[in-house]
């Protein structure tokens, strides 16, 4: 009986680890509700436009297989090298005009890509090639000011009960925006072609500036921040009085200079070790849909965006989950932990094509993908010094730059080596594909781990303002 009792109140409080953050969430602001929004929508037409890209470069645009990696590293890392740039702009002019701004690069972005097969000659070099190219620069310029716009927004629109769930969630819906392709593009792109699905992602960057424009106004953006710090009891920093809007722009240059983080060497290896685990972030686009189009038939082959984003939906559901299972942990620990599962499964990939090999692969490692990097998100805004935490998110994603430079210089040459286009399945090897890219993997963890001792010394865990 006393046993039972005790298995009802483990239940129990498991049950209510689970749904307080939510609930918590759930009662947050109109300001808080747009954003998410915003995100969803965003991630929806991001990760669609992504999974095309490297089949858009060799179909419509006539570039070869290195080629067209190389072309998808320049936006996936040129995002991340804007960030480091263009983050410091929610710093200075504030959520809502960082958004729009964004989201006004970003539509320009995808529709010149959408008509640049149209209007131009394709080949390496020509005007094809040109016009979409200046269509990635208007998404690395958009994107590279607004997701950490949309971090810096978390920090601000959430207290403390709030917060682990609030980045939680933003990276959770973030993923379900990457699922949805899955389930509309392929019938769209099978009735008409993948530039149509192109022009709806460009009509959907609209739909999201709508979004912010009409419900983060800026009367709900101050009543949130009001909200937020009448429930923490502490100074909440507003965009309209903050000390840097009394700062002249030498100013305010001099003040990032001073107070820059790469300084500090813990947090410097903190973001650089990850960088081989996300090397499996980046093949999900430059090597997931070649592989699910060229090593499968039938089903696999023909819906490859469905399997291709199967990860953001295990991402949304899981994220949450794990998040208040695990908000109260040793981030340390748990990055250690979460990049050892993201990193292990790789390996079942390596006994070559099969679709249990696949599923295990995407389930084991979402569910490590779960465990870290939402964690390091947060991390990252929480350490950052008052009126820096879009340029720390930056400079946080910078590794993301090397990650996605190194792993499009190589995993182009990689597919046309183990995984070639016109080739049967069967004369393919792509378990040695995989298995050298699980051991390039699995460095993440065992760094993370044999630095333990040095690194939690002075491992920073909460920004005091």
């Amino acid at each position: 009986m006393a046993q039972e009792i005790k298995e009802e109140g483990l239940i129990g409080k498991t049950v209510k680890e689970i749904t307080q953050p939510f609930k918590d969430l759930f009662h947050t602001s109109r300001a808080l509700f747009g954003l998410n929004l915003s995100y969803l929508i965003e991630g929806f037409t991001y990760f669609g436009v992504l999974g095309y890209l490297t089949l858009y470069f060799n179909e419509y645009v006539g570039l070869n297989d290195i080629n067209a990696g190389q072309m998808v590293g320049v936006l996936t890392a040129g995002i991340t090298l804007s960030m480091l740039f263009l983050g410091a702009t929610v710093d200075w002019i504030g959520l809502r005009k960082s958004m729009i701004y964004a989201l006004i690069f970003m539509f320009g972005g995808r529709v010149l890509i959408s008509v640049a097969p149209h209007i131009g000659v394709p080949g390496w070099g020509n005007s094809a090639h040109i016009f979409a190219m200046l269509g990635i620069l208007g998404i690395v310029i958009g994107y590279g000011i607004y997701q950490p716009a949309c971090y810096a927004g978390v920090k601000k629109l959430t207290n403390e009960k709030t917060s682990a769930m609030g980045y939680a969630m933003l990276y959770a819906l973030m993923n379900l925006g990457g699922f949805l392709p899955g389930i509309v593009a392929p019938e769209v792109r099978q009735a008409t072609s993948m530039l149509t699905v192109m022009w709806i992602y460009a009509i959907f960057t609209i739909v999201g500036l709508g979004v912010v424009y009409f419900i983060i106004t800026k009367k709900a953006y101050n009543k949130a921040v009001e909200e937020v710090k009448k429930d923490s009891n502490v100074q909440v920093e507003e965009e309209e009085t903050d000390e840097l809007s009394n700062m002249s722009f030498k100013e305010k240059v001099s003040f990032y200079i001073k107070n820059f983080p790469l300084r500090d060497l813990r947090f410097l290896f903190f973001i650089f070790i990850l960088i081989p685990v996300q090397t499996l972030f980046a093949h999900n686009w430059l090597t997931l849909p070649a592989y699910f189009k060229r090593a499968f038939e039938g089903t696999v082959s023909n819906y490859f965006e469905f399997f291709t984003n199967f990860n953001p939906v295990l991402i949304f559901i899981l994220t949450p989950m794990v998040t208040a299972l695990t908000s109260k942990k040793d981030t340390y620990k748990m990055m250690i932990i979460g990049t050892l599962v993201m990193a292990s499964p790789t390996f079942f990939l390596a006994t070559g094509p099969s679709m249990p090999a696949v599923f295990a692969y995407l389930i084991v490692m979402s569910i490590g993908e779960a465990m870290w990097q939402p964690r390091f998100l947060q991390w990252v805004a929480e350490i950052a010094p008052k009126n820096m935490t879009g340029i720390y998110m930056g400079i946080g994603q910078f590794p993301w730059f090397l990650t996605k430079i190194i792993t499009s210089l190589y995993s182009g040459w990689f597919l046309m080596h183990y995984c070639p286009d016109n080739t049967l399945p069967s004369m393919m090897n792509t378990g040695t594909m995989w298995l050298i890219y699980g051991f390039i993997a699995i460095i993440s963890p065992i760094g993370l781990f044999l630095a333990r001792g040095w690194m939690q010394k002075g491992f920073k865990t909460k920004h005091e303002a």
